[in-house]
């Protein structure tokens, strides 16, 4: 069986843009890893000029090729980092091949918000896959996805490994920062410092937004001052300078006393290897994020809601900011003391989302398998 997965070119794309590309990389390691599989490749849809025939070594050599080379190349394509032509995909169908669309990003969000706002989403014709994909963070929108797709849809593992969180560790190292939780001293035998918190909510809609993060870093700002001593807000400079936002801001006590900064996108590893040593963060309805999984690398305190990580960092229920203010104090007060025990809980997590453990390698050959059934190329 001959695989291809469909991935975004464009010139000077960073592999740390959005959890997508990260995702494609997990995924295709994992198929080569199946034994009726021969070959993973990625199909580029974008610029030509931005194709890498020999594979991006960032991408872990993966072969790219341009979507009229895929047609004899492959067997099964995954429509997954890029929007393919749909009369290429009839044509691949009809040839007796497999498409599948492997849905990422939170399916209704996408949606409504092109509708009612007029913002630009990839679309395609619904009726052009065999299959659709999606990860356990959007189960309830399965049947939705069915409804507008016309086939089988079908919830597949979240997958995650760190192999590019250490190829950002060695970055920042060879610049002489260190990424990773370091315990805090006492200064002068009183309570330590208070953490230097990051937000790093993309603020493109409201499923993930940095509102509820900067409520909680105020508001236990508010009630004990020792446990927060600065708010680092990425993510934020294409909103920083509307009325709402500094009407928002302007309420905050950590942003009148000049202990809060806003910045553009950045890398999770550069910023967490500056100053930061605790993140805060939100979501609604999409509560599967490599973000969170970086964070636990580095053993950094991560004050969350999301229901999947519950048993991991510190977990505060849906929008309830006071239960989120109660954990940010409890990580600022005892993290250090449980720190052996949190790095316990992480790993667990990282095993449950590990590409190559038996589970997920199994769950994704049963789903190889059962979308190729009655296929010559199923050996």
């Amino acid at each position: 069986m001959r695989i291809g997965i469909s991935y975004l070119t464009r010139p000077n794309r960073s592999i740390w843009e959005n959890g997508l590309g990260q995702n494609i990389v997990f995924l295709a390691n994992l198929l080569q890893r199946l034994p009726f599989v021969d070959t993973v490749l990625l199909i580029a849809v974008g610029e030509p000029d931005a194709i890498v025939p020999d594979g991006d070594p960032v991408l872990g050599g993966l072969p790219v090729v341009t979507m009229h080379e895929a047609t004899e190349q492959v067997d099964v394509v995954i429509e997954m980092g890029a929007v393919l032509d749909a009369r290429w995909l009839d044509l691949m169908r009809a040839r007796g091949k497999k498409v599948v669309y492997h849905c990422c990003g939170q399916p209704y969000m996408t949606l409504a918000e092109s509708t009612i706002f007029g913002r630009e989403a990839p679309s395609s014709r619904p009726d052009r896959c065999d299959e659709v994909w999606y990860l356990p963070k959007d189960a309830a929108f399965g049947p939705m996805l069915s409804t507008m797709h016309r086939c089988d849809v079908h919830e597949v593992p979240y997958i995650w490994h760190p192999r590019f969180v250490d190829m950002a560790i060695r970055q920042v190292q060879q610049s002489g920062y260190e990424f990773g939780y370091e315990p805090r001293r006492s200064i002068g035998g009183q309570a330590h410092e208070g953490l230097h918190v990051a937000i790093f909510e993309p603020n493109l809609n409201t499923v993930k937004s940095s509102v509820i993060p900067m409520l909680i870093c105020d508001g236990a700002y508010r009630i004990d001052p020792q446990s927060v001593a600065f708010m680092c807000v990425t993510n934020m400079r294409h909103i920083q300078e509307r009325s709402a936002t500094q009407a928002f801001t302007s309420t905050l006590d950590l942003c009148r006393e000049h202990k809060a900064v806003f910045y553009q996108r950045c890398s999770v590893v550069d910023v967490m290897a500056q100053r930061p040593d605790a993140v805060v963060s939100h979501q609604w309805n999409n509560d599967q994020n490599y973000l969170y999984l970086d964070i636990l690398y580095g053993d950094y305190p991560l004050i969350h809601n999301s229901p999947w990580l519950k048993e991991a960092g510190y977990y505060y229920p849906d929008f309830d900011v006071s239960q989120g203010v109660d954990q940010l104090r409890r990580a600022a007060s005892d993290h250090d003391l449980t720190l052996n025990e949190y790095r316990a809980r992480a790993r667990s997590v990282f095993d449950a989302v590990n590409p190559f453990s038996e589970a997920n390698l199994g769950r994704y050959a049963e789903r190889m398998l059962h979308l190729c059934r009655n296929t010559a190329f199923i050996k």
